[in-house]
């Protein structure tokens, strides 16, 4: 917000004038809501005090197709304006953002292809065909 601030000054003369300028006081809003700490969910920003990723809202509300009321009243420990901030991050960083969800998609991809679990195992080999001669 715009602050008009009185200058008094002396001039060529030596008499005094007083002249009025305005400056712009920038609210640091986003970092109030928003926090990057290393080895803190990967260095992901995130909203502050919380493991709520910038990149987890944004999948929500993009691909989940969850309103900003509808995230918050999901995860009641963060606010409207934790989300909305979130969601200014996102825009401001949205190559980078989503950078980091097509890396994290690609490692899960090959992370499920990579190894199987006892129960998949078992089965498979019910669903496999029975190669076995019958005793006869």
């Amino acid at each position: 917000m715009p602050v008009a601030v009185a200058e008094a000054s002396a001039g060529y003369d030596g008499k005094m004038t007083s002249q009025t300028t305005t400056e712009t006081r920038v609210a640091p809003v986003i970092s109030e809501h928003i926090e990057i700490t290393p080895g803190v969910c990967g260095g992901k920003p995130r909203i502050a005090g919380h493991r709520i990723t910038v990149q987890n809202i944004a999948i929500w509300h993009e691909r989940g197709g969850l309103s900003p009321d509808e995230i918050v009243s999901r995860h009641p420990g963060i606010t409207l304006a934790d989300v909305y901030a979130a969601l200014t991050y996102y825009h401001d960083h949205r190559d980078e953002i989503r950078a980091q969800i097509q890396a994290d998609e690609e490692f899960a991809d090959r992370l499920k292809a990579s190894s199987s679990s006892p129960l998949q195992e078992k089965l498979r080999r019910q669903d496999a065909p029975d190669d076995s001669v019958p005793p006869g």
